[in-house]
């Protein structure tokens, strides 16, 4: 960036956009706890937190580009599986994906202030490992949830990205396809790690493309798990430019 431009967009940040994003993430999320408590989950869940992500992404000015949204049809429930390039990858599913879903998310997450309250207002998925009877509740409640057309969204890396390359993939996502049968969609962010890399604060305008691949059938068996895992990651890494793979 020119040195005046990014002088002015710091100015900008911290004088309006931060303060802009703060006072719109506190109104989504006590909107979004009211609307889920009186009985509207599956709307109040979803609508508030995708409109707060757009804001939020105009706020930045951050452009996002879709592609392959042919790939998936409404009504319909799907695992998507993404790569963690960083905090915008949850602008960009959030405000882009126009899919219905819950986030499958580590447990730690519910500690968070406003978002962790309103994420179990809402009904999204916390990921309890922490014993087999925890891990049969986590399932139970998934099962309920992946209902009528309501989609999962997971993270298999787990956490960001350091560096911006794709990470292992852990089994959860693929393993809840299983169990449900339901087919498995790659989705690509790429662009996300050079507006936020994990440890900065100030995000830097830029153009984010979210890519929605073509859904991959369930997995059948534990043998079979494997295959799609490696089948998604395939599909994301496709798209990504090279020092990101």
């Amino acid at each position: 960036m020119n040195t005046l431009l990014l002088i002015l967009y710091r100015l900008y940040q911290i004088t309006f956009m931060l303060p802009m994003v703060v006072i719109v993430t506190i109104i989504t999320g006590f909107v979004t706890v009211i609307g889920s408590l009186l009985g509207g989950g599956r709307f109040w869940g979803y609508w508030p937190p995708h409109l707060w992500a757009k804001v939020c992404i105009w706020l930045t000015l951050v452009r996002v580009e879709v592609k392959g949204r042919s790939n998936i049809k409404g009504k319909t429930s799907y695992v998507f599986v993404a790569n963690h390039q960083g905090a915008y990858d949850i602008f960009t599913v959030y405000g882009f994906l126009h899919h219905n879903f819950k986030w499958m998310m580590k447990i730690g997450l519910r500690k968070f202030p406003v978002i962790g309250v309103s994420c179990q207002a809402a009904g999204h998925i916390f990921v309890d490992n922490s014993s087999p009877a925890a891990i049969r509740k986590t399932m139970s409640k998934a099962e309920k949830t992946l209902q009528g057309g309501m989609s999962v969204v997971v993270f298999p890396e787990g956490s960001r990205s350091r560096s911006g390359k794709m990470g292992k993939f852990h089994t959860g996502a693929f393993q809840l396809a299983k169990e449900f049968q339901l087919p498995v969609v790659p989705l690509t962010i790429d662009g996300a790690y050079d507006v936020l890399p994990r440890g900065q604060w100030l995000p830097r305008w830029g153009k984010i493309i979210l890519t929605i691949h073509k859904p991959i059938a369930p997995p059948v068996d534990e043998a079979d798990r494997r295959r799609v895992s490696d089948l998604s990651a395939e599909a994301i890494r496709s798209v990504l430019p090279e020092r990101y793979k």
